[in-house]
């Protein structure tokens, strides 16, 4: 994977997570991906942990419903060879609560053969 693919498959992975398209989103993954969210909310530790497609779909199916992102802004961007680590910055809407909170992002991914294969995301309020 080149780097304009590579920036391609990041541009539709925040994409399908900023419009709530579950399909397209699953669909950038690996087969046998590993799927990792870690950070805090209001003092309150968070942690995701799933492998496999079938996880990965059932935990995203989860944030969508409960959480709209708005005001997406892709702070900064390093890509080198498989890996790349991507800075952003959104708003966070509860669909339960109606709570918006500012957060800050940081994507570690990983890709093979042009899927994400590994996938770390560690956020903090702003």
């Amino acid at each position: 994977m080149n780097r304009l693919e590579f920036e391609k498959l990041l541009s539709d992975l925040h994409s399908a997570r900023t419009e709530g398209r579950l399909d397209p989103l699953c669909g950038l993954f690996a087969p046998q991906a590993t799927f990792k969210i870690a950070g805090a909310s209001e003092g309150k530790p968070i942690a995701i942990t799933a492998h496999g497609s079938a996880e990965i779909r059932a935990w995203l199916a989860v944030m969508l419903k409960t959480f709209k992102l708005t005001r997406y802004e892709r702070l900064s961007l390093v890509i080198e060879g498989v890996r790349a680590a991507v800075h952003w910055r959104v708003d966070i809407h509860s669909k339960i609560t109606g709570v918006v909170i500012p957060t800050e992002l940081v994507d570690l991914v990983e890709v093979t053969d042009g899927r994400i294969a590994a996938y770390r995301e560690f956020f903090a309020p702003c």
